[in-house]
């Protein structure tokens, strides 16, 4: 018999409702039932696409002597952590506070007032290597919660106090200036890995707001080693095994400081942030690699993610027929199976196949005998034709295997970033395809995601839109639609983004500085959660830092540029001791350092010199510039453009060679 997740919208919850584990959704129920039975909660949180959460499903989860102990001693809650943002959030930091890391699955097990007592990642079924597994842990717990009560509840309030503490922590103090940006970029130097690109050891992630930090230091200073990080680094993903060499796109993160094995899942966001990364690597270098791996992005993104309604579900699963990567791997008596000698020997060469394999299994470490497809560094990818047409004859068979499961969920956020992107790239390539995928996904969001003028629900599912919108839902979408409004120059998307802004500031600021997770009208938890740090997506108090600048260029509003300003500095200690958790304000700092210009190109949009104007104008590299069109300026048709210095604009030209020395010399 199904639990209590059957009729839940999230997919993740819905993988975990056959279970024999009396689940519950999060809610007032499940919290009123543990408080009138007397019970702790077990809180387990993860996400469709999360492969270990699988592993603890299959182990525990599905496992009956098992879930007669948790049945038996919890009220049991499972949380999809894309859904509760918020959740997640607090529960992570409890997980750090008492192991030192996080990541999912997550456990918890805490009082029926959510107090946090117990924290760990995923547990074993059994112990091992001197690990207890959940088989020891559950009875343990069970024989504390009746017999040392006190223990447990003192465990609770530190655990309580650690995170109070960490919620109120002052990251302000400090002057900024340049020097905060040297400090930062020489960070990051000595965390660079010369070899391999990117930065440690492993895994590794793509960190590409780390990445486009760096391009803007290159910008501002000259430094070229700044940029040989950023090209060194993608050229690596590139031809690693992260990057999906038949399908496009980039997996999670890479297991190995090489690349070559990646953690097979792929997500939405990261699409995005990468393809606006590779984007600005185009414009800052003109090489046509970055842009090819733009548009493969974006192609894999419109076949996958992509709904019928044009907005992008949340992303693709490591795991294929309860094997993680099986969907994506080959085996080379396979490659020789399908292709004739002559290709199959081509793809063998080009994607470093070998007899025994490369593909060594993340859990066991056993050499698998699979390869995962991937170039040498330094190969030229503008491939031949006859290694195109052998690669999409794999694609092709590839098709035909059983897919990675799709989470088909639509958040605000994560669509948020998608439309920037979509939006970016087709501005910056003059593709205005991309630019109306843009619109509908834009379109999708305002017909069921906003319930009312200036708010937004956060997640989407077969025909239901719930949850409360949160910062990040707010700072993304802002981002989206100011990029919209670059594009188009249709001014609905800049006002739209101006309600959403003024909720952010209503709803979400905090006095002390910086904005909470939730608004004020939110659902009570443990405490008001703030993500003040980068994770794998930028805070969403520095998107809105950055959001904020711009606008208020953008609308002449000063008090909104007041209010980025004191955003950064309400941070300042923590751009100034821990650059790799704030790059996203980092940039925002680099904008609000200056100089920065609006440049408004003005004149029919019909005319062919207005859209060449605006072509060169957006290929170049200017991050501190925003770049509009407006009909007509001053009663005249012809194309002109008008720059504007803080609160100096200029005589309008038609030179726009001009311009762009001037852009690209600002901060010489």
């Amino acid at each position: 018999m199904s639990n209590r997740l059957a009729s839940e919208k999230s997919p993740y919850l819905l993988q975990h409702k056959d279970n024999p584990v009396n689940w519950w959704p999060w809610g007032d129920a499940a919290f009123a039932t543990a408080r009138t039975t007397d019970r702790p909660i077990f809180l387990s949180i993860g996400y469709a696409t999360c492969h270990w959460c699988h592993v603890m499903e299959h182990e525990s989860f599905e496992d009956a002597e098992v879930a007669q102990l948790l049945n038996d001693t919890f009220v049991n809650i499972k949380v999809d952590r894309e859904e509760r943002p918020d959740v997640d959030t607090i529960y992570m930091s409890a997980c750090q506070v008492a192991t030192g890391r996080g990541g999912w699955p997550l456990s918890i097990m805490m009082t029926p007032d959510m107090r946090p007592f117990f924290a760990g990642t995923y547990i074993p079924r059994t112990g091992r290597y001197g690990r207890d597994g959940m088989l020891q842990i559950i009875p343990r717990i069970a024989e504390m919660w009746r017999k040392d009560r006190p223990a447990l509840e003192k465990i609770a309030d530190n655990f309580l106090g650690a995170l109070q503490n960490a919620s109120t922590l002052d990251l302000a103090g400090g002057e900024l200036s340049v020097q905060v940006l040297d400090a930062a970029f020489k960070y990051h130097e000595q965390q660079f890995d010369s070899v391999n690109g990117g930065f440690g050891h492993a895994p590794k992630f793509p960190s590409p707001e780390r990445l486009r930090f760096l391009l803007r230091y290159w910008d501002r200073t000259g430094n070229t080693r700044a940029l040989q990080m950023v090209e060194h680094t993608l050229q690596q993903m590139r031809r690693g095994g992260m990057f999906d060499q038949l399908g496009g796109g980039f997996h999670r993160y890479s297991t190995d400081p090489m690349w070559l094995l990646p953690h097979f899942e792929k997500m939405l966001y990261d699409q995005a942030l990468l393809a606006l990364v590779y984007l600005e690597a185009f414009q800052a270098t003109g090489h046509l690699e970055y842009e090819q791996t733009v548009r493969s992005i974006l192609e894999y993104v419109r076949r996958e993610l992509q709904n019928t309604e044009g907005a992008y579900c949340t992303g693709e699963d490591a795991d294929s027929e309860g094997v993680e990567g099986k969907y994506y791997v080959w085996s080379i008596e396979e490659v020789r199976s399908v292709l004739d000698p002559a290709a199959a020997n081509l793809v063998t060469v080009a994607f470093n196949l070998t007899e025994t394999g490369n593909y060594i299994d993340e859990a066991t470490q056993d050499r698998t005998g699979n390869n995962i497809l991937h170039r040498s560094p330094g190969d030229d990818l503008s491939d031949s034709a006859r290694l195109f047409a052998a690669s999409r004859q794999l694609f092709d068979l590839r098709a035909q295997r059983v897919r990675p499961l799709l989470d088909d969920k639509v958040l605000t956020d994560w669509n948020g970033l998608m439309i920037a992107a979509l939006a970016r790239c087709g501005a910056v390539l003059n593709d205005a395809d991309l630019i109306r995928r843009a619109v509908k996904c834009a379109q999708f969001i305002e017909a069921h995601m906003v319930p009312e003028r200036g708010r937004l629900l956060h997640r989407w599912r077969e025909g239901e839109a719930a949850i409360a919108g949160m910062l990040d839902d707010y700072a993304y979408m802002v981002m989206g639609l100011l990029a919209l409004y670059e594009a188009t120059g249709e001014e609905d998307y800049c006002l739209w983004a101006m309600r959403l802004t003024q909720t952010v500031i209503a709803e979400f600021g905090d006095e002390d500085g910086g904005f909470y997770l939730t608004a004020q009208d939110s659902e009570s938890l443990l405490l008001r959660p703030k993500q003040s740090f980068d994770s794998a997506l930028p805070a969403g108090g520095a998107v809105m830092m950055m959001n904020l600048l711009r606008l208020g260029r953008i609308t002449g509003k000063t008090e909104l540029e007041a209010a980025g300003h004191d955003a950064i500095a309400a941070h300042s200690a923590g751009l100034r001791h821990y650059p790799d958790g704030f790059n996203a304000a980092l940039s925002a700092l680099d904008y609000a350092l200056g100089p920065s210009s609006e440049v408004i190109v003005s004149g029919a949009r019909s005319l062919v010199g207005t859209q060449e104007m605006l072509s060169v104008l957006r290929g170049i590299y200017a991050p501190n510039a925003v770049i509009l069109s407006r009909p007509v300026f001053g009663g005249s048709n012809e194309p002109a453009i008008h720059v504007c210095h803080g609160s100096t604009c200029d005589l309008p030209t038609q030179d726009t060679e001009a311009v762009i020395a001037l852009l690209q010399n600002a901060t010489d």
